[in-house]
């Protein structure tokens, strides 16, 4: 599976999709290269950042959508996707109601 086409979408590749894609691909790792990716992240410009947080979503996005082909790939694409997003930015963006996001009103 081509991970860093996913994070990047149709955009350029950031050097920091090669970490997340060692996760990915050695799942056994995630705990050691959580604070390495933490630590690149937070030298990233805005706009990087913004790029970064979409490539996390479009991985939760390819995996809600093949999770029936390869349940164990997309849960833990999800679970990486969703723990980074969690300590890089606070929050899930897609975080809904059932996700402990708050519903809005009006």
């Amino acid at each position: 599976m081509d991970y860093s086409r996913i994070l990047a979408g149709q955009g350029d590749l950031l050097p920091i999709y090669s970490r997340i894609v060692e996760v990915l691909e050695n799942y056994e790792q995630f705990p050691f290269l959580l604070e390495p990716i933490y630590r690149e992240a937070s030298g990233l410009e805005d706009e990087d950042l913004d790029r970064l947080r979409f490539g996390l979503v479009r991985l939760q996005v390819y995996a809600d959508i093949h999770r029936y082909e390869d349940m164990e790939t997309a849960q833990r694409m999800k679970y990486v996707s969703t723990t980074l997003e969690r300590v890089l930015f606070g929050r899930l963006l897609l975080e809904g109601e059932e996700a402990g996001g708050k519903q809005q009103c009006c």
